[in-house]
């Protein structure tokens, strides 16, 4: 499994927030490149890297931010927030970025991320971001009436890299992974799942990877970890060794 340390950009800085509420933010790092530089050599193989003004936003709004860590660091990163149209991703992965994840552009405009797809194969990701069962977008400002499984299943043939699963009213609170939506998920697609949100502690790991071997080894790609690492109650060393 992949481990993806998540840097959440607000007003330039290093955040988290709890259930995606822009009200509820806590800074961790003033220094965004100095915070991904650090996991970098703390062994970690990919960044995810979200723009949060930029998701409600619904354009790039953190974008010297993003120069400076894809300056500081060699590792591939995935980026979201604020990504809605073509021109945007073309600039993005010309700059450097490995992956770009789209996520209420995949619910208004799925021919969109076809085309992203089919024109950058294995760079374009789905962000699905789930809240009562339902997805919601916007920043999770709004909700629709799609379940994760619906909107997957738009994106099976399309040749999407991964999906970024998000359980938003786990999100920042370490309230532990939500491992069998998860792994069910990843079961319903051929498309390999990276979980987001809730995960606390190693042990969500280990759940993660019980979960996709209990379904005969469905693909949970990984887990992006947030709060946790910053928070110091997961050990990056352990935490890598759990995954491998």
């Amino acid at each position: 499994m992949n481990l993806y340390p998540a840097i959440d950009l607000k007003n330039g800085e290093c955040v988290r927030l709890e259930q995606g509420d822009m009200a509820r933010a806590t800074v961790f790092n003033t220094d965004p490149a100095a915070q991904a530089l650090a996991w970098q050599q703390a062994g970690f193989r990919w960044l995810h890297l979200v723009d949060l003004d930029g998701a409600f936003a619904g354009k790039p709004m953190n974008a010297a931010a993003v120069r400076a860590i894809r300056a500081a660091i060699s590792l591939p990163i995935q980026l979201g927030g604020g990504i809605r149209d073509e021109a945007t991703i073309e600039a993005w992965l010309e700059a450097g970025i490995t992956r770009v994840i789209l996520g209420t552009i995949a619910v208004r405009d799925p021919d969109l991320v076809r085309r992203a797809a089919k024109r950058w194969p294995g760079r374009v990701v789905v962000g699905i971001d789930a809240k009562g069962g339902k997805v919601a977008v916007e920043g999770w400002a709004e909700a629709s009436e799609l379940t994760a499984v619906d909107l997957a299943n738009r994106f099976v043939d399309a040749g999407v890299a991964a999906i970024v699963y998000t359980d938003i009213d786990r999100d920042g609170l370490l309230k532990g992974v939500n491992a069998p939506a998860t792994a069910a998920l990843a079961k319903a697609v051929p498309i390999p799942v990276i979980a987001s949100g809730g995960v606390a502690g190693v042990e969500d790991i280990a759940a993660l990877r019980a979960a996709s071997e209990a379904i005969g080894g469905a693909p949970i790609d990984g887990a992006i970890l947030g709060r946790a690492l910053y928070a110091g109650r997961i050990d990056p060393a352990a935490a890598l060794k759990a995954a491998a």
